[in-house]
């Protein structure tokens, strides 16, 4: 097989010739990389069998300022209207929303939101899609706009608080900022799909370490049939194309609404809070898997010895009989020995082949 027939072939819960794999490196994590190698792309040095492939960036010409009025110096701001603040290094970002003033529905509706789909954007993405693909490799292409699709832009525009404030006690302003970054990522979606994709992917975390961040009857009214809206749009212009779903935290408990919605990959399968292999004995015939191998414990704290038995064994337990690409749970950070990056590639070179 090639990589991109290697991929498809996993995430379609068939048994391809090895286990496809990917990785993130953070950057200093990157730089080490390059020291140790000499390569500037861990992509092509490792021999990941996905790319990902993206449209052009927003010119939004929107005057932010009258939403940003105490925007700290140094801050930057983003096609959204969302000022960051780097505060301690990488991942460590103050978030100033826009729209953490709002009173009413008019001031969410009148707010100069992005347009995503744009002609513009689209110049040259069938190069890249076709350039991928020349290299048998499979396209990925993202519908998470700052991050996530439905939940992550709300919350990043009105703010984490404000907004499941909102879901309680100001539910008309909650629902039209939804519906409307709903509508975004809706239009971004059909028009992704335009493309020959194989994979298209979406994100919003709902979980936590020990539970979802909603009761599950409230996630399922604010944001399951948003999360629908964005997938049919999609599979109603390509039927084959496979959606993944990115989502830290302990979710089991909406996995099989994600399946009805149209769900096809789950990422990451965190194991420090949901177990994979009870996660693939249940759902494993309609769902298949992106990731199994801890970056909050086995990737930073265990030996390189460990590394290599957890891909064992997630490749074995999980993999079986198909349905997994291997990875690390989220960006391998700062703490991650280099030896254990090594351990990682070696166990699915030595684990990863099927007989």
């Amino acid at each position: 097989m090639n990589p991109r027939e290697r991929v498809l072939t996993a995430l379609s819960r068939q048994v391809p010739d090895r286990v496809p794999k990917t990785m993130s490196l953070c950057p200093s994590q990157m730089e080490r990389f390059q020291r140790e190698t000499g390569s500037a792309s861990p992509a092509d040095y490792f021999g990941f069998e996905t790319r990902g492939v993206g449209p052009l960036p927003v010119q939004q010409e929107a005057d932010f300022s009258p939403y940003l009025v105490d925007l700290p110096e140094g801050a930057r701001v983003d096609e959204w209207g969302i000022g960051w603040l780097q505060t301690e290094g990488f991942h460590f970002e103050r978030i100033i929303p826009p729209l953490r003033h709002a009173k009413t529905v008019a001031d969410i509706e009148r707010y100069p939101y992005p347009d995503l789909a744009a002609e513009y954007r689209f110049a040259g993405f069938q190069a890249q899609v076709d350039a991928v693909h020349a290299r048998n490799l499979a396209a990925v292409g993202s519908v998470t706009p700052v991050g996530g699709t439905v939940f992550w832009p709300a919350y990043k525009l009105r703010g984490m608080e404000a907004l499941l404030m909102d879901l309680v006690m100001e539910p008309e302003m909650a629902g039209a900022l939804l519906d409307r970054v709903t509508e975004i990522s809706r239009a971004l979606a059909a028009r992704l799909a335009t493309y020959d994709l194989d994979i298209l992917w979406l994100a919003d975390d709902f979980g936590t370490q020990r539970a979802l961040m909603f009761r599950t009857p409230m996630w399922r009214e604010w944001f399951k049939e948003r999360l629908r809206v964005v997938i049919d749009a999609a599979k109603a212009i390509n039927p084959k194309l496979l959606v993944a779903f990115h989502s830290d935290g302990k979710i089991d408990e909406i996995i099989p609404d994600l399946i009805e919605i149209g769900v096809d990959v789950l990422n990451p399968l965190q194991p420090e809070v949901m177990d994979p292999v009870a996660i693939k004995r249940e759902y494993g015939k309609d769902l298949a898997f992106w990731g199994g191998v801890g970056t909050q414990t086995t990737m930073p704290f265990g030996t390189a010895a460990e590394v290599r038995q957890a891909v064992g064994d997630l490749i074995g337990n999980v993999g079986g009989d198909g349905g997994l690409l291997v990875a690390p749970t989220h960006l391998v950070e700062p703490e991650v020995p280099w030896e254990n990056i090594l351990a990682f590639f070696e166990a699915v070179e030595e684990y990863g082949t099927y007989s």
